[in-house]
C-alpha cells in the first residue's frame, strides 16, 4: 500500500479516521483507543487543515487500492532539526497488521530527509502497552514528562490529571 503526504483535500477523511481510532464506541475496536481516559473529539476538520497547510507539518497517509486513508502520521520539525511524530493512527479494525509499524518506519525515512537527526514523541505514561511498542522500535524513555495539555481542542480529561512522556529515537 502506498505511504504518502496528504493534502487538504484529504482533511474531512484524515480527521474521520483519526477520531474512530482514539475516541468514541469504535475506538475500542483496536487497541490505540483512549476513550476511556478522555472524552471529545480527538481533532476536528480545522485543525486537521491547519496542519496540512502549515510549512513544518507533514501528514503521511497510507492508503488501500482504492485510494481510501487507512493510517496516517502527524511529523512536525521543531526547534530546527527535530521531528515530533504524533498521531500515528490506524483505522480500528486494522491494527496489529503491522501498518503502524510501516508508518513509523516511513517517518524515519522522512526524518532524515528532512535534516532531522531524532524523532521525539509524546504518549499517556498510562499507555504502558504503547509505549513498550515503541521502545520495540528503538524509542527510549526520556525520563522527561509534561502535563496533558488543557486546551479541550485535544479532548477533555475524565478523571485524574494525564501525564505525557517523552520518548525519542536517534535516526
Amino acid at each position: 500500500m502506498p505511504i504518502t503526504k496528504a493534502t487538504p483535500a484529504d482533511a474531512a477523511e484524515l480527521t474521520v479516521l483519526i477520531n474512530s481510532a482514539y475516541r468514541g464506541a469504535s475506538s475500542q475496536q483496536g487497541w490505540t483507543s483512549e476513550a476511556h481516559l478522555l472524552d471529545g473529539i480527538r481533532i476536528d476538520e480545522s485543525t486537521m487543515l491547519e496542519y496540512l497547510r502549515a510549512g513544518d507539518t507533514t501528514i503521511l497517509k497510507y492508503t488501500n487500492e482504492e485510494g481510501s486513508i487507512l493510517a496516517c502520521v502527524y511529523l512536525e520539525i521543531r526547534d530546527g532539526n527535530r521531528l515530533y511524530l504524533g498521531m500515528l493512527t490506524v483505522s480500528p479494525t486494522l491494527q496489529a497488521n503491522g501498518i503502524g509499524r510501516q508508518l513509523l518506519h516511513e517517518a524515519e525515512i522522512w526524518a532524515t530527509k528532512l535534516g532531522c537527526p531524532h524523532i521525539f514523541m509524546t504518549v499517556i505514561t498510562t499507555r504502558h502497552e504503547l509505549i513498550a511498542w515503541y521502545q520495540r522500535r528503538g524509542y527510549r524513555n526520556t525520563g522527561k514528562t509534561q502535563p496533558f495539555p488543557t486546551d479541550t481542542k485535544f479532548g477533555v480529561i475524565k478523571n485524574d490529571p494525564i501525564e505525557l512522556v517523552v520518548l525519542e529515537k536517534e535516526v
